[in-house]
């Protein structure tokens, strides 16, 4: 029962929570195969899915959108998980979804859905986006928080167990 971890990132740092939740999923005893959301050709080798993707001017990329969009009726077929990563702050905002979520959601219908706590670093942005970040205010910093990251994919370990439990034949006593 082999898991896709696929995440689209613009600077990297949702990649790593990405990368975070396939380690603990690999730890749990999952094979994992991680891919970019351009790179998945097909979802017949998965029985689970995490889908993952930066939040920018308050969307996810267009990759990581283009993948559930392309795939929508293999993903409601199967246990999904999707996450956000982009409000950034102490606490991080903004709070809540991001918009343009709400229509994958009822696409697909997500076991679940996780939005994380991003990370803005001057010297990664370009000029436009240096812009944008001045034009808002927006904080400089890493405000990952990856005790809830963790947590989230434990919930997902979790409920794969679930899943592969009932999907095994009763033991016969």
């Amino acid at each position: 029962m082999t898991v896709l971890v696929s995440v689209e990132s613009r600077h990297g740092a949702t990649e790593q929570i990405g990368l975070r939740v396939a380690r603990i999923l690999t730890d749990a005893g999952w094979p994992v195969d991680v891919l970019r959301p351009a790179e998945v050709t097909q979802m017949t080798p998965y029985a689970a899915v995490v889908i993952g993707s930066a939040v920018y001017g308050g969307s996810w990329l267009a990759p990581a959108r283009e993948l559930v969009e392309r795939f929508a009726i293999e993903l409601r077929e199967r246990p999904v998980w999707l996450f956000s990563s982009g409000p950034i702050g102490d606490p991080p905002k903004p709070i809540g979804d991001p918009a343009g979520i709400a229509p994958l959601i009822r696409l697909i219908q997500p076991r679940g859905h996780g939005v994380f706590a991003g990370r803005l670093v001057d010297e990664e942005l370009g000029i436009a986006e240096k812009l944008m970040t001045r034009a808002v205010r927006a904080p400089y910093g890493d405000f990952r928080n990856w005790r809830v990251v963790d947590a989230w994919a434990g919930e997902i370990v979790r409920a794969l167990e679930e899943v592969r439990q009932a999907a095994e034949p009763a033991a016969i006593s």
